[in-house]
């Protein structure tokens, strides 16, 4: 068990973060099967944006990395464009 206190705080800080992670990473993917699953353009088209700010967001913050993100990025596109 930790005794310092910058350690306690280290450690409660970590948490919440590794928590914020987590949401955030499981609701962009969820975003993204939904952008997947969908079969209208339209909606897709509006749908892109959001799920592409998403990715950006957790490949800025070190969740995934930069390539995937890019990668995913790039796969969505490609398939809201053969809609």
């Amino acid at each position: 068990m930790a005794h310092h206190k910058s350690s306690l705080k280290r450690i409660r800080s970590d948490r919440t973060k590794a928590a914020r992670n987590r949401y955030q990473h499981k609701t962009t993917r969820n975003a993204v099967r939904a952008l997947r699953a969908t079969t209208d353009p339209k909606k897709a088209a509006e749908m892109l944006p959001t799920v592409s700010a998403m990715l950006d967001k957790l490949a800025k913050n070190n969740v995934i990395h930069q390539n995937k993100a890019s990668n995913l990025k790039s796969s969505l596109t490609v398939h809201v464009s053969k809609l």
